[in-house]
């Protein structure tokens, strides 16, 4: 548990992996019929710490002719990755959407930290009607700034309007819950909704 009930007055949540869905494989697997060819590319040219270049604020139009002069042979795979990244996120996370609806409707303030690239959350936040229930989001690609960094928290707590220890943070990475910790934070590592509904219900967030 976090805190006692009633001390939080917010609830800050992850995007990728905590309300949707998202892994590279979803988009490539449609594109490299060899499994053992899709692990490769997957850990050596559209890789996830590659993709997090973006997420820190790196334009795709230098990351993507940098990664295609390294692997000509990939040039359309690796456009795949630029014209086609909402197609890595494949739906809903079961039960998020629902739990933040039912914060929603008994008046809890919410808010995000995502480490997603500024272009494609341009892409991406359109059409997803569940976000315009948040107060503000703190997008690491917009703010060059991404989680485990302090800073990330630091500038949300000024953003958002409350107190460290009246906001819990639900991220799936530990690096991410341990850093918001040490900045005076609470912290719910996502495993799955009906955890977290536990928790939220055990802080008096839900009934």
């Amino acid at each position: 548990m976090s805190q006692p009930a009633g001390n939080i007055e917010a609830v800050v949540f992850d995007v990728g992996r905590v309300l949707y869905h998202w892994n590279l494989r979803h988009l490539f697997e449609k594109l490299i019929e060899d499994q053992g060819e899709l692990d490769w590319f997957l850990e050596n040219v559209v890789t996830e710490e590659w993709h997090f270049e973006h997420d820190h604020g790196r334009a795709l139009a230098d990351m993507v002719p940098e990664r295609i002069a390294l692997y000509p042979d990939h040039a359309d795979l690796i456009r795949a990755y630029a014209t086609r990244f909402n197609e890595t996120v494949p739906g809903p996370v079961e039960g998020t959407i629902e739990l933040v609806q039912a914060l929603h409707e008994r008046g809890v303030p919410l808010y995000a930290i995502t480490n997603f690239g500024h272009e494609f959350w341009a892409d991406f936040r359109p059409g997803r009607p569940v976000f315009d229930l948040f107060g503000d989001i703190v997008v690491s690609g917009t703010e060059k700034l991404a989680k485990p960094d302090p800073a990330i928290y630091r500038l949300a707590e000024g953003r958002f309007g409350h107190a460290p220890e009246a906001m819990l943070f639900v991220d799936d990475n530990p690096a991410n819950i341990a850093s918001a910790r040490e900045c005076g934070w609470n912290g719910h590592l996502f495993t799955d909704a009906a955890n977290l509904e536990t928790e939220l219900k055990a802080l008096g967030l839900l009934g």
